[in-house]
């Protein structure tokens, strides 16, 4: 398989279109003229785009499976948003020459809904210490990046967003289920809360609530 760039002489995907009804995604575009297959290739869109998809992560799809099924159809079982990338083919008599489009127009986002990332910070207090201890809580219903979120430390009151104190990352992902996160000691009027790192970015994607 070989990867080529777009240009004047090359058939490009046009028209790409999605549709979501409840777990069904349908793709439409439109062909062009002599290409016979394509293939097809998705990613989360919270993560970096593979400009050149390696051949086990895409899927072949016919011009005559297109016609029969009226577009291209997919479960969507996992939530979030995913980018769908349709890449025109042909074949040079020995394998299967993909076309990458620099306009973009072969390429799709689209939204399943967005993941619950539920979370809770417990605190324990001694009073003939300067500190207290920490312990976060995570559940999340698909796998969360640890660039997705931060937690923040606020002196005197909790932080009411991301730049109101000292931000502190996470060093590890968080699977789908319950993290139970090592406990921290802070000082003893310290607070600490949990923001996205992005909140444009990934408040479209996750809805972060707290427990």
């Amino acid at each position: 398989m070989q990867y080529v760039h777009a240009d004047s002489s090359t058939p490009s995907i046009r028209d790409l279109t999605h549709q979501m009804d409840e777990d069904r995604c349908t793709l439409r575009w439109r062909w062009p003229e002599g290409v016979h297959a394509v293939y097809i290739y998705r990613a989360a869109a919270d993560q970096p785009i593979e400009e050149e998809p390696v051949l086990g992560r895409l899927k072949l799809y016919t011009r005559d499976e297109y016609k029969a099924n009226n577009g291209y159809h997919e479960r969507t079982q996992d939530i979030g948003r995913w980018v769908y990338t349709v890449f025109a083919s042909w074949s040079d008599g020995h394998e299967p020459v993909l076309i990458r489009q620099e306009d973009g127009l072969n390429r799709k986002e689209i939204s399943t809904g967005k993941a619950r990332i539920i979370y809770s910070i417990k605190q324990r207090n001694s009073f003939f210490q300067k500190y207290k201890t920490i312990q976060m809580r995570v559940t999340t219903e698909v796998t969360i990046h640890k660039e997705v979120l931060c937690y923040v430390k606020k002196q005197g009151s909790y932080p009411a967003n991301k730049s109101d104190g000292t931000v502190y990352p996470f060093v590890q992902h968080f699977n789908p289920g319950k993290t139970i996160l090592p406990v921290i000691e802070v000082g003893k009027h310290d607070f600490v809360r949990l923001f996205f790192t992005d909140g444009p970015r990934y408040g479209l994607m996750y809805e972060l609530i707290p427990e």
